[in-house]
């Protein structure tokens, strides 16, 4: 080897290497913290903490979860400004965990993940950053989070326009917005945050919808000083209160994931909505939903009806046909000029394939085999990958309820998992196909009969229909299949004799 080719540079093995540092990563250092678990490494591929809420800081960035239920339970917030906080606020709470939990010693900043292989002689995990660094892990942690890479639309001539591109998920906060000539194509959830704060800024601006989705209005308050009092000195009527939202979102479930009398009352409520903000029939009829409630993300808003209806706004609703040197050419021909496009177009969601190779036994692809769909045992294991943990994994995903409650009884299973491995000396902890099966079986069949799989197209799917993304049941019902670690479900593999024990 020539003296000037640096070796890779080797790290020791961690009892938990975790890929990513934003809520799940973090969380789960803390819970690992928490059980006397500290030989851990955190692997992250930006300089600071944060995944989603460090990268989407677009103007009007939110959440559409009231802030009191999205939080950590064991790391409650008594000063949340208001009901549904702003993403500048919740990245602050991000970084008070990392400041109070004493984080950041487990963080290695700039390192981003190539490639993840399992070593089964040595009965480790071996992570290659771009950088070309290994770091080795007893067991390994994904929680680089579902939406982290941001979603570029397949549509003809993206790289012809010869004006400014943004993506919400990558805001360029330097370029000046005010008197521009603006489209924005998306109208998901970070596209009717964004819409609003443009239209107060633009010359024109000219918002592209393809489909219509169902919004509701959003009971968003300013937290009074008395409240932020009360919650700190009587930490238990926080409690309360997450468990009262909790509950009011458990019960959101009968119309959001079903078809059942509350799904129409949901939509009526919509349509009251809609027609409470917007007087204009013609208007009114294209903003209109054509598909049943649930079937995509449901959105809140209470501004973004009235940004599309001031006199510097307008709505196209034609299809695009591709994007030119100066604008927007929509199938009708005629071409629509700007100076600059913001992408509100989602994430690439890792519901087919892997962000990474991932190498398993006997050198099996994790991305080859999820390619027509990932699955796995509970949405964190999948067999032939031992000691592999999955944050947000298949078929985890809320649609009714907070994240962090789903995300919660992941981290406290990986860490009842990881505290196994170590008890019992295990070498390996590999789920049974078997169980595997049985479990994605159950999964999709209960699925069949829900609003997501109802018809329409949606991220949750993939391009053959699959739903790889999202849990068919109440969060209380993901907590108690989370609840047990079941060792029959499993392969255990003994550290000292290298046997399988049962």
């Amino acid at each position: 080897m020539k003296n000037n080719q640096a070796l890779p540079q080797q790290q020791s093995p961690a009892d938990a290497l975790i890929i990513g540092a934003g809520f799940a990563g973090l969380g789960t250092a803390i819970r690992l913290q928490q059980q006397d678990i500290r030989n851990i490494t955190i692997l992250e591929r930006s300089d600071d903490v944060g995944g989603t809420w460090r990268d989407n800081q677009y103007p009007g960035a939110a959440c559409d979860i009231p802030s009191n239920l999205y939080s950590f339970s064991f790391a409650q917030n008594p000063n949340w400004s208001r009901s549904f906080s702003g993403s500048q606020e919740i990245l602050e709470y991000i970084h008070h965990l990392v400041n109070h939990f004493n984080l950041r010693q487990y963080i290695r900043f700039n390192q981003n993940v190539s490639n993840l292989a399992w070593d089964q002689d040595k009965g480790l995990w071996q992570a290659t950053t771009t950088d070309g660094d290994v770091f080795s892990g007893r067991t390994v942690v994904m929680a680089q989070g579902p939406l982290s890479n941001p979603g570029w639309p397949g549509i003809a001539g993206l790289d012809e326009f010869e004006g400014k591109k943004i993506h919400s998920a990558a805001w360029d906060h330097d370029y000046d917005l005010k008197g521009k000539r603006i489209a924005v194509i998306g109208t998901g959830a970070s596209a009717i945050q964004i819409v609003p704060e443009l239209a107060k800024c633009a010359g024109k601006l000219t918002v592209f919808q393809r489909t219509p989705p169902w919004i509701m209005p959003r009971p968003d308050f300013t937290t009074p000083d008395w409240n932020k009092t009360l919650f700190r000195k009587a930490p238990v009527s926080q409690t309360a209160v997450r468990k009262a939202l909790y509950l009011a979102h458990e019960s959101m479930a009968l119309a959001v994931i079903w078809n059942s009398p509350l799904t129409r009352f949901a939509e009526r409520l919509g349509r009251w909505h809609l027609r409470k903000q917007v007087p204009d029939r013609w208007l009114r009829r294209q903003l209109t939903p054509d598909y049943r409630l649930g079937c995509k993300r449901i959105l809140v808003s209470n501004d973004y009806y009235p940004a599309l209806q001031k006199p510097n706004t307008k709505l196209i609703t034609w299809p695009i046909d591709r994007i030119s040197q100066h604008g927007i050419r929509t199938v009708e021909g005629i071409e629509h000029q700007f100076d600059c496009i913001v992408f509100a177009t989602g994430f690439e969601v890792s519901n087919a394939g892997t962000p990474f190779p991932i190498t398993g036994i006997g050198g099996r692809s994790l991305n080859e085999e999820w390619k027509r769909g990932a699955q796995a045992y509970k949405s964190i294991n999948v067999s032939g990958y031992p000691n592999l943990f999955f944050t947000f994994g298949p078929n985890s995903g809320p649609g009714h309820n907070s994240a962090l409650v789903y995300m919660e009884s992941q981290m406290d299973y990986i860490v009842r998992s990881i505290r196994t491995i170590k008890s019992l000396k295990l070498k390996a902890l590999d789920v049974r196909q078997s169980a595997q099966d049985d479990h994605n079986r159950s999964i999709q069949s209960r699925l069949a009969k829900t609003n997501w799989n109802s018809g329409c197209q949606s991220w949750y799917l993939t391009e053959d229909g699959f739903n790889a993304t999202m849990y068919p049941g109440f969060a209380t019902q993901y907590a108690k299949q989370m609840a047990d670690l079941e060792l029959k479900d499993y392969r255990l593999l003994a550290e000292e004799t290298a046997s399988e024990t049962v």
